[in-house]
């Protein structure tokens, strides 16, 4: 009996109490890990706010730099405890093979997500025209970008078709320019309806006075000629300047006794609702 206890003793002394030892050093490594790893994730978050990066991006970028950081913590301290990782890092590496051939898509949609982050072609509020859809941003996250339409449609385009597609941005720059098409007649005082014209829709609410508004020959047609109107607003208020200066038009054209042209009348009515 006490040769066995001895025997006991010895086992723990040269296999137990190491174990204990590497157990303990890495209970030690796993926290002293991860308070380096909070510590380089918050230097992050503050250089790239420095940067004015997005918040989402932000916050992905930190999930995807402590994710990648944990897991080399981990394989370090299974190592250092002796077991193989080679077979777990061969395992990892098959796994996010499959699943990146599974989620191809997905994944594409979320590259897409970060260049459109990154390079940023518009912002949240921006009107935009892109993938099929157009209307004012609410939303870019990783995968799909949400857009409400004039109609109040509610619209998620893939970041990867957006970011495939041309991609319109009305807000950009800080006026933007309408122009309503007005086809007229052979034979009528030409000039003076685009004398008239200026100075009419140089009172619509919210047309520009710099850059001044301006009506000039667009296009000739066998019935006659067609009058471009355009001015300059803010990008917001386009659609009620455009219907401003279409009813301005309809005001000249009447009062002036204008005849829409038979075959011009259809654009005549959509554009400057001239009946």
């Amino acid at each position: 009996m006490d040769e066995i206890i001895a025997q006991l003793k010895t086992l723990a002394l040269a296999e137990a109490f190491p174990f204990i030892l590497k157990a303990a050093g890495a209970l030690v490594l796993w926290f002293m890990g991860r308070t380096v790893i909070n510590t380089f994730r918050r230097v992050l978050n503050l250089t790239l706010q420095k940067r004015q990066f997005d918040a989402t991006l932000i916050r992905y970028i930190e999930s995807l730099f402590t994710g990648a950081m944990t897991i080399l913590l981990l394989l370090g301290i299974l190592g250092m405890m002796g077991f193989e990782t080679t077979s777990f890092a061969a395992l990892l590496a098959a796994a996010g093979i499959a699943i990146g051939t599974a989620w191809s898509g997905l994944l594409s949609n979320f590259a897409a997500g970060i260049f459109l982050l990154v390079l940023r072609p518009f912002r949240v509020g921006d009107e935009i025209a892109a993938g099929g859809a157009t209307g004012v941003v609410q939303e870019i996250g990783l995968f799909a970008t949400t857009i409400d339409s004039s109609d109040s449609l509610r619209i998620s385009v893939g970041n990867n078709r957006l970011f495939s597609d041309n991609i319109i941005n009305f807000s950009h720059h800080p006026h933007r320019k309408i122009v309503v098409k007005v086809p007229l007649v052979h034979g009528g005082d030409i000039q003076g309806l685009m004398r008239a014209f200026e100075e009419r829709v140089a009172l619509v609410p919210e047309v520009q006075a710099k850059p001044a508004p301006s009506v000039e020959v667009a296009e000739f047609t066998v019935h006659g000629p067609v009058l471009g109107i355009g001015v300059y607003c803010k990008p917001p208020q386009a659609s009620a300047v455009q219907a401003g200066v279409a009813e301005a038009a309809a005001e000249i054209l009447t009062a002036a006794g204008y005849i829409v042209p038979a075959q011009a009348a259809p654009q005549a009515q959509a554009i400057a609702k001239v009946g």
